[in-house]
C-alpha cells in the first residue's frame, strides 16, 4: 500500500476514534474500526461490535470470532486475506440491533472503507447488515448465499457467527456461502 493510502487510512481511524455523531459514543469503551487486508478484495460486513470487541477494539474476537475463523479456514481463507468491519463502529448496549440513526451516523465511515478497499466480493454477516447493504427486505433464512452484482462487485449474505453459536445447524449453510465467496474471489468472473 502506498504512503498516501496509509495516511488516508490513519486519518479515518482517527476520525472514528474521536467520533461523537451518535449517543453510542458516550457508552462505548472504544470504537471498533475494521481490520485486515486492505488489498485482498474480500470484505465482510457485520452489524456492530459486541462486548468483547468493545473491550479489545478489534472486530470478531471471542466465540463469534472463533466461528468466523473456522468458516474462513474451511474455505481456504484467513483473516490476513480479508477485511472485516461493521455497519456501526460502537457497541450498542445489551447487544441490541443498531438503531436507524446510529446506522446513518456511521454509514459514511463504511462507505469510505469500501471506497478505499475496492472489494471484488462483499459478504454481509447477518440480517441487519444484509438489509442495509443488499436490500431492506432481505430475508437471511431464505436468501443467504444469493448473489447480486453492483459496480463490478459480487455481494451476498450469510448467517452471522453469533447465530451459528445459537443454532449450530446453520454452520454448513454458512460454510457453503463462504466457500462460494472464496471461489468468486479466486477468479471466477463477477456475474457468473
Amino acid at each position: 500500500m502506498n504512503q498516501d493510502l496509509q495516511d488516508i487510512w490513519y486519518d479515518m481511524e482517527r476520525h472514528v476514534a474521536a467520533c461523537t455523531r451518535c449517543p453510542l459514543s458516550q457508552s462505548r469503551r472504544q470504537p471498533v474500526m475494521g481490520r485486515g487486508s486492505l488489498q485482498g478484495g474480500f470484505l465482510l460486513i457485520a452489524e456492530a461490535p459486541g462486548v468483547q470487541e468493545d473491550r479489545q477494539g478489534m472486530p470478531f474476537v471471542g466465540r463469534s470470532g472463533e466461528i468466523l475463523d473456522r468458516l474462513l479456514q474451511d474455505c481456504g481463507l484467513s483473516r490476513e486475506e480479508i477485511y472485516i468491519t461493521n455497519i456501526i463502529k460502537c457497541h450498542p448496549p445489551g447487544n441490541r440491533d443498531p438503531k436507524e440513526e446510529e446506522k446513518e451516523a456511521c454509514f459514511p465511515y463504511l462507505k469510505y472503507e469500501t471506497f478505499l478497499l475496492k472489494p471484488r466480493v462483499i459478504v454481509c454477516l447477518g440480517r441487519v447488515a444484509a438489509q442495509r447493504i443488499i436490500s431492506p427486505d432481505f430475508k437471511i433464512t431464505r436468501q443467504h448465499g444469493a448473489w447480486v452484482y453492483r459496480k463490478g462487485c459480487a455481494l451476498t449474505a450469510t448467517y452471522h457467527p453469533s447465530a451459528i453459536l445459537r443454532d449450530p445447524s446453520k454452520y454448513e449453510a454458512a460454510k457453503g456461502d463462504f466457500c462460494e465467496a472464496a471461489r468468486k474471489l479466486a477468479g471466477h468472473a463477477v456475474g457468473t
